[in-house]
């Protein structure tokens, strides 16, 4: 019987629930991922097998069928190697398989187990909030971004035992709060900026009125400023 945990794909801005089903049968060893994944889900394999040795786990003789469902959209990025890798634990029982249950995955697997940072959080954990999960787990690098979104815990992992040891009720992960953009003792100050006299203008009206501020352009070209132009054809817009 396979066992299924959730994560998710991004596609533009959007996040789309995706199911994977991890089944184990007796056969000549191979792990098999289905279900139009990218070259970099695909490659998960070698990353997935030796994170799970290098956390103490054994890695099933046996042939491992992974499907990312709906098995029509394209999955693509390095954070399908948590899920796939809790997936097959839960196979072989060596976590319980019930712990999955409304926990949404994603992280990106170092070989020796570690949990790295991966892109398009928001839009996941807006995702598991309209799904109805009850949390997320990632990498504790991306779960303070992946805080701020409302109507789901976000738990945070620094590399697969861990998360294994919270499956199996060993230890809990904490639970990631929102990052603050600037720290309560800052001391930095807009009139330490030279120059850029409309730049400073704008931002100082944004952060005053707690207003949006798009900066448009390649690094280097000049500060946007607002309803207008800036060095080098920046612009903001309100």
């Amino acid at each position: 019987m396979a066992c299924t945990t959730f994560s998710g794909a991004v596609l533009g801005v959007d996040g789309h629930l995706v199911r994977v089903e991890v089944d184990l049968v007796r056969r000549l060893p191979a792990t098999v991922i289905v279900g139009l994944p990218s070259g970099e889900v695909r490659e998960s394999v070698e990353r997935v097998r030796s994170a799970i040795l290098a956390s103490g786990f054994e890695y099933p003789r046996l042939r491992i069928t992974v499907n990312l469902g709906p098995a029509d959209l394209r999955k693509e990025g390095t954070g399908f190697d948590l899920p796939i890798a809790v997936g097959i634990l839960a196979a072989s029982g060596q976590i319980p398989a019930e712990a999955l249950e409304g926990v949404l995955f994603s992280g990106e697997l170092s070989l020796g187990g570690e949990l790295r940072p991966i892109r398009g959080v928001l839009p996941l954990c807006t995702m598991a909030a309209k799904s109805h999960l009850k949390a997320v787990v990632l990498p504790a690098s991306s779960a303070e971004q992946a805080a701020v979104v409302p109507g789901v815990e976000v738990r945070a992992a620094s590399n697969l035992a861990s998360v294994a040891a919270a499956l199996r009720r060993e230890v809990l992960l904490p639970v990631a709060v929102p990052a603050r953009w600037l720290p309560p003792d800052d001391d930095l100050d807009l009139s330490d900026v030279r120059g850029q006299p409309m730049a400073r203008r704008a931002l100082e009206i944004a952060a005053a009125g707690g207003h949006n501020l798009l900066m448009v352009g390649p690094p280097g070209v000049g500060v946007p400023v607002a309803r207008g132009r800036g060095s080098g054809g920046a612009s903001c817009r309100w």
